[in-house]
């Protein structure tokens, strides 16, 4: 009988093998050993139903969309150059996010049978080329004129598409790049403009500063009012709508998760609200996207976070009011004090608002006392990373702003002793973290119609009030205006409210 076994499974052994070694089968060992089972897709697959969303809030300048058939042969021996350079663009570790957006669309799936039409495909693969806003909605037909699409003719190779788009941006990336070893970057000093793209730092910021809060339970007795106040600022005033939204959604939240009295009546030391509050995005879901773009240091240690969160406390800086200045001031100090998980930066921004002896009542003053508190940490820091060498060799600390971006504010220089014009800076300032940082995202939605009011058809609410913590518990009727309510009577009693000498 066992004789009888081993000579059926010796049979089925010997015709696994030629199975497997036949050159025309499709076998496991060739899929084994072909090596493609680690090659990771960069690639975004899009159909019908995410197509206009995912090209309509992407922070990436371009778009690449390919649309191919999954049965076509062609399609199939392309993809691993298409792959190549998606790798470069696409994902967190991409060697340049946020620049081009590599998507793809399989045509032979019915759903896709419209979307395809619209774009009228006539062979596979073909690849389009343009701003992800001219896509949304859209399509292209052969003789059609400034769309803004163009078709890709010459990219069926991976170093032909990257030729392609390298003509197109003027740029000089090669296959081969890796992250952070590169001298692509832009530079942010010299361009005005890059600042658009910081609205997407801003987000990440956010989205990565309340997460840090959760995962270190750091909300306790004497920290849970400061981050309630830092919410009440960002659901009026933070310049992305996704953010305001997802921060006014905590708020209504945040009474039930940490009620005032949890910490006397069980004894809870630092809350872990993780499971209650952690499936909240507080900027939406796709947020954080884990890169940054103009915050992007040319080292993996350099930039990102803290410069995020400074281009966040100044842009709401310009965004509040008289009435609201001596309430904001002790709000960011607050929250700076209390959340900021680098020991030894945060007390010296503590001990900076510790030295203002007279209260800030005035937008104005509050815009300017904030950029030079942030000048004399960059001075600081620049004594400090030159005798170090941990400083960013791209991006090094200087004194803000340099001459190339505003030179009326400087009367005069000598050596580092600058005569600021304060009227200059505060306009240069307002533009610059005002209209400049939202100019990019105006026609995607990302920041509203206006500061307050954009998203009140987005805010999502089960209840008939939002209840929003403020010490002892305030209730805002919302009905069709849970959003705008919540915003315009925080900034009616910051206005209303008399300033009131808070340091010594």
């Amino acid at each position: 009988m066992s004789s009888t076994l081993c000579l059926v499974l010796l049979l089925i052994l010997s015709l696994l093998t030629v199975t497997l070694s036949s050159p025309g089968s499709r076998s496991i060992l060739r899929a084994v050993n072909s090596g493609t089972s680690n090659v990771r897709d960069y690639a975004v697959d899009l159909n019908a139903t995410n197509f206009d969303a995912v090209l309509r809030d992407t922070p990436a300048t371009y778009a690449v969309v390919e649309f191919f058939a999954h049965w076509c042969p062609a399609c199939r021996n392309y993809k691993p150059h298409y792959e190549k350079v998606a790798r470069l663009f696409n994902g967190p570790d991409a060697v340049y996010p946020g620049m081009v957006l590599m998507v793809r669309v399989d045509c032979a799936s019915k759903i896709n049978t419209k979307l395809c039409d619209n774009f009228s495909v006539s062979h596979y693969p073909m690849l389009f080329w343009g701003p992800p806003s001219k896509f949304v909605s859209a399509g292209w037909e052969p003789k059609q004129e400034n769309s803004g699409i163009q078709v890709i003719e010459n990219g069926r190779t991976a170093d032909r598409l990257l030729g392609w788009i390298n003509k197109q941006i003027g740029s000089s990336f090669g296959l081969d790049d890796q992250k952070f070893e590169n001298d692509h970057l832009p530079s942010n000093a010299s361009d005005p403009g890059q600042i658009a793209r910081a609205v997407y730092d801003v987000e990440e910021a956010t989205s990565t500063a309340f997460e840090i809060i959760l995962e270190h339970k750091m909300i306790k007795p004497e920290t849970r009012g400061s981050l309630v106040k830092f919410l009440q600022l960002m659901v009026a005033h933070h310049p992305s709508r996704r953010c305001r939204k997802g921060s006014a959604e905590v708020l209504v939240r945040f009474d039930e998760v940490y009620p005032l009295d949890a910490w006397s009546a069980n004894g809870h030391e630092g809350q872990d609200g993780k499971d209650h509050l952690g499936n909240i995005q507080i900027c939406g879901k796709d947020v954080p996207r884990g890169y940054w773009m103009f915050c992007r240091g040319s080292k993996n240690d350099t930039r990102g976070f803290s410069c995020g969160l400074w281009v966040l406390l100044h842009s709401l800086s310009v965004r509040i009011e008289d009435g609201e200045s001596s309430f904001v001031f002790s709000t960011i100090c607050d929250f700076v004090h209390n959340f900021f998980i680098c020991e030894e930066c945060r007390q010296h921004f503590y001990k900076m608002c510790s030295r203002v002896s007279s209260p800030i009542n005035k937008s104005r003053d509050f815009t300017l006392w904030l950029w030079s508190a942030h000048n004399k940490v960059n001075d600081r820091l620049i004594k400090e990373e030159a005798s170090l060498g941990t400083g960013d060799p791209k991006f090094p600390k200087t004194i803000w702003p340099p001459k190339q971006l505003c030179s009326s504010c400087y009367r005069s220089q000598k050596n580092n002793d600058i005569d600021w014009d304060e009227d200059a800076v505060f306009n240069f300032l307002t533009n610059y973290y005002g209209k400049m940082l939202v100019s990019l995202n105006k026609d995607k939605g990302l920041n509203g119609k206006d500061g307050t009011t954009a998203a009140l058809e987005d805010l999502v609410s089960s209840t008939n009030a939002i209840v929003v913590p403020l010490g002892a518990a305030l209730a805002i009727a919302v009905a069709s205006c849970a959003f705008g309510a919540l915003a315009c009577y925080w900034r009616s009693q910051q206005k209303s409210r008399k300033p009131r000498r808070t340091w010594s």
